[in-house]
């Protein structure tokens, strides 16, 4: 079992051994840094999991090969420009900024691991990024000042960064390990691994098909229970690379590795949350559970389903215990469940039992509502199973951001 999990403060994606990074500006976006570089001192394995989107930007579908191999050396992110529906040459572009950081860096262009996000359909400014390149790659370290800097230069909408760092500890385990990651994302937000992009880093030692299986994991209980809008991006992934500079080590599958899932789905879980948190125009988090489900698949169908309700996310807004709205998402899932007997909680009051309306207090749970974190609970009665999703609210300003996107 974990016996530390404990936050470091003011860490980021180079806080396991053997990291560095960079973020610097290069004009692809109207403001800030822009492009962000993270490397490996020698090699380390790779996984990596992926949007689910028919429409796959450049950067997932070299990318997607590049983890195949199981190790890798840097990662290079660009915000600003989504490199997808470009064809041929929106592929030619992103192999060629991959062979331009393994020249700079001397290492082997199929080491080399690329992330873009941004508007959907524009060419990549190839100089911009030349030059770009050779800042991100002469500014390399590993401090706080970096693991912020990174995170800003992820950004598109998201209002503020998002990065963290963990060291874990287990009874199997010959040493603690450390844990970094850092994650964007606020709209086009959906699970099924797609609407995000997010890096983890780990000083821990483990094979490729063990790390793969691990975010595989990870990922279905964190980034695939996030959801905004609804909207499955054509861009997004989660990257995995572990240097093994630190002492622990995990060989094999058993009680060493399922430790180590556990601490990954513990950072995952913690980035997942701060990208619903700041959900484009969203004024608080909600944390939507089902339980007494027949299946988890279907506790999670259902979960969904509330989450990315337009009703429930406008009455979340207006701090509205409007729960028919709830029951009424929950209905339209597909997902068989006898409405007579389901209980709906907002926070801690009862506001449905057995299928039918309760006396509660409303001011009360409309002050509830008005908190910055929130959750609503449906209990089907039916079953043993349960799921969480987390979600946001749905603003006037996510209407204005989303419109005036691409103007």
């Amino acid at each position: 079992m974990i016996t530390v999990w404990q936050k470091i403060e003011a860490a980021g994606v180079t806080y396991p051994e053997g990291f560095v990074a960079s973020g610097v500006r290069c004009g692809l976006k109207t403001q800030g840094e822009d492009l962000a570089l993270l490397v490996s001192e020698s090699a380390c394995t790779a996984a990596g999991v992926f949007t689910t989107n028919r429409v796959q930007a450049a950067c997932v579908q070299y990318s997607r090969r590049v983890v195949r191999s199981g190790t890798a050396r840097a990662v290079l992110i660009n915000a600003g420009n989504a490199n997808a529906c470009n064809g041929e040459q929106g592929e030619h572009d992103n192999s060629m900024i991959a062979d331009w950081v393994s020249r700079k860096l001397h290492i082997p262009p199929d080491a080399v691991l690329t992330a873009s996000t941004g508007i959907i359909g524009h060419l990549l400014p190839m100089e911009k990024l030349r030059a770009g390149i050779d800042m991100a790659v002469d500014s390399l370290d590993r401090d706080f000042e970096t693991d912020q800097r990174v995170a800003r230069a992820i950004m598109t909408t998201d209002t503020y960064p998002k990065f963290m760092g963990f060291e874990a500890d287990s009874d199997q385990w010959v040493a603690p390990m450390r844990f970094g990651g850092m994650c964007k994302g606020s709209g086009m937000i959906a699970p099924n691994m797609a609407t995000m992009l997010a890096f983890i880093t780990t000083d821990a030692r483990l094979p490729a098909p063990l790390l793969q299986e691990a975010l595989v994991r990870a990922v279905a209980v964190s980034f695939n229970c996030v959801t905004v809008d609804g909207d499955t991006s054509t861009n997004d992934m989660c990257l995995l690379l572990a240097s093994g500079m630190g002492e622990g080590e995990v060989s094999r599958s058993g009680p060493a590795f399922e430790d180590f899932v556990e601490a990954l789905s513990r950072l995952c879980i913690s980035l997942a949350k701060e990208i619903a948190k700041d959900g484009e125009g969203a004024t608080k988090l909600a944390e939507v559970v089902v339980r007494g489900a027949a299946t988890e698949a279907g506790a999670h169908r259902i979960a969904k389903t509330i989450a990315e309700s337009p009703l429930v996310k406008t009455a979340l807004f207006g701090c509205d215990p409007n729960w028919g709205r709830i029951v009424m998402a929950a209905g339209k899932a597909g997902i068989p469940f006898d409405p007579n007997v389901i209980d709906v909680y907002i926070g801690d009051h009862v506001v449905c039992s057995a299928g039918r309306s309760v006396e509660f207090d409303r001011d009360a749970a409309h002050h509830y509502l008005t908190g910055k974190e929130v959750q609503f609970v449906v209990d089907l009665n039916t079953g043993d199973e349960a799921a969480t999703v987390w979600t946001c609210d749905y603003s006037y300003d996510y209407i204005k951001i989303n419109a005036e996107y691409h103007t």
